[in-house]
């Protein structure tokens, strides 16, 4: 297999497209051609979580002997990294509603599904592409990814990674966990500005010839950890996959039964992913696309129009607080029929104009699987509240978000006849002040005063990797101006050893 970018241009390895992240001209890697294969029930029935991964990353890493995959796979889910044996258990909430719970990994988050295996791919893809100089990871993070990457690559031989989060747009949990990081090749920094402010500038580093020269002379190579990186993208498709096993398995569904799923959306790589899965032959009937206040992909799927000229807020589900989503490229690359003058196109227009309109024949073809909804912060804690009082379950803001949307939405944009999963993306401690206030406990006290009474009234265990970064020191206090970033990737480049 190989990939080219959304762009055009010419095809590249597996193993380059997850080492240089993004593509020359800018553009997001995608493989030529998906995998031309339907899976079915009765082949995935019996394999564990880790036998589904090295079936899903052969797919795509083809340069990977099988028992490198495998090394890989074994290495990133185990009772060290997971803390539920299935990795990505199913809580079935009523007949028409079930969670997939993706947090229950080291920084109790969906992004450390994939990252607890990225690591291993982007090094056996150093290794082929022989590629001997250092590694310099730089990574935006809306809240959980920074926390996730850093976790995967602390003291990775060959490898440093830079962390860069918007100063009031993570939430208390989501800054401690990166500031008291532990690992000598990790910087975390905090920016005066937003989420888009630092991926935009990251991006910018990427495409530059004069960073990429600077970099060179310093014996460096830039590459990425957010979900731009194929590396990042494809072992979400396995928990999709595994979702789907699940459900029939625990008799949710029958064996190709169809399901929706609601997502909450920021940069559009969880969602996208499940695209994928459906494409492998899942049967995902319809995707939800939920949004907070910064519905800029809810608007999308309901108009046609991207529109990024708009004000930014900040929410009490950070992580989606993101008005350029990377990933969705990738999406409307497979929506135009793998069009890759038209991606140019729509992308240029939105880069330069900061607008994006897809005609209407387009968007009657998108919506036949795709819708998008948004929720306020006030409708998001009343749906955590809901929730816990109807069935004593705990949600996340952002899970909150997604079952609000599913609450909202009529027949006529999802069929609620159809069981539907929705994708739970961290766990609700990491939240305290939206859960505290749906509790209807003091959201200004303390995180942790909060986190002990929200236990002590739920019993909800109170996480060990929280009660861990609770007892450890913060390490990392560096704040600076979002104009300042790229000063500051020179100058961590110089003193790099």
């Amino acid at each position: 297999m190989n990939y080219r970018s959304t762009r055009g241009g010419e095809p590249q390895s597996p193993t380059f497209a997850a080492l240089h992240g993004l593509a020359k001209d800018g553009g997001l890697y995608i493989p030529e051609k998906l995998p031309n294969i339907k899976l079915t029930y009765n082949e995935l029935k019996d394999l564990s979580y880790q036998e589904l991964s090295e079936r899903i990353i052969k797919l795509f890493f083809t340069e990977f002997t099988d028992e490198e995959i495998k090394k890989a796979v074994n290495s990133a889910y185990n009772n060290e990294t997971f803390t539920d044996e299935s990795i990505v258990p199913v809580y079935k909430l009523n007949d028409k509603v079930s969670f997939g719970e993706l947090f229950h990994g080291r920084t109790l988050a969906f992004k450390d599904l994939a990252l607890s295996l990225f690591p291993y791919l982007l090094l056996l893809s150093k290794e082929k592409q022989k590629e001997d100089k250092k590694i310099l990871i730089l990574a935006a993070t809306s809240g959980d990814t920074g926390k996730a990457a850093l976790e995967g690559f602390k003291d990775v031989d060959g490898i440093n990674i830079v962390v860069f989060y918007p100063k009031n747009g993570v939430s208390p949990m989501q800054e401690e966990q990166m500031r008291k990081q532990l690992g000598n090749n990790v910087d975390i920094v905090a920016i005066n500005g937003n989420f888009d402010d630092a991926q935009s500038a990251i991006k910018v580093i990427f495409g530059s010839e004069e960073f990429k020269k600077y970099a060179n002379d310093h014996n460096v190579m830039f590459s990425s950890a957010n979900s731009i990186n194929i590396g990042r993208l494809f072992p979400q498709v396995i928990y999709y996959i595994s979702t789907y096993v699940n459900l029939v398995n625990s008799g949710t569904i029958k064996e190709n039964e169809e399901f929706n799923v609601v997502v909450p959306t920021g940069n559009f790589g969880n969602i996208l992913a499940g695209y994928i899965a459906k494409k492998l032959g899942i049967p995902i009937k319809k995707f939800i696309s939920a949004s907070n206040k910064n519905k800029v992909l809810a608007d999308f799927f309901q108009t046609g129009t991207y529109n990024k000229n708009r004000d930014f807020y900040a929410t009490n589900s950070p992580s989606m607080d993101i008005l350029l989503s990377s990933n969705f490229e990738r999406y409307l690359y497979y929506a135009t029929g793998e069009n890759s003058e038209r991606v140019a196109e729509l992308i240029n227009n939105l880069l330069t104009t900061g607008v994006l309109k897809i005609s209407d024949e387009e968007l009657a073809n998108i919506q036949k699987e795709f819708y998008g909804e948004f929720a306020n912060e006030e409708e998001t804690v009343a749906s955590i509240k809901e929730i816990y009082e109807k069935y004593h379950y705990l949600m996340d803001p952002h899970t909150s978000v997604a079952y609000s949307v599913y609450e909202k939405l009529g027949n006529d944009k999802l069929d609620k006849d159809v069981h539907t999963v929705i994708m739970s993306t961290a766990h609700p401690f990491k939240f305290p002040a939206p859960i505290a206030k749906a509790l209807g406990l003091d959201e200004n006290s303390e995180p942790y005063s909060i986190l002990d009474k929200v236990s002590e009234m739920t019993g909800v265990a109170f996480p060990a990797k929280l009660d861990e970064v609770r007892k450890s020191e913060i390490r990392f206090s560096t704040v600076i101006d979002k104009a300042e970033i790229q000063d500051y990737v020179k100058k961590y480049i110089e003193n790099l050893k």
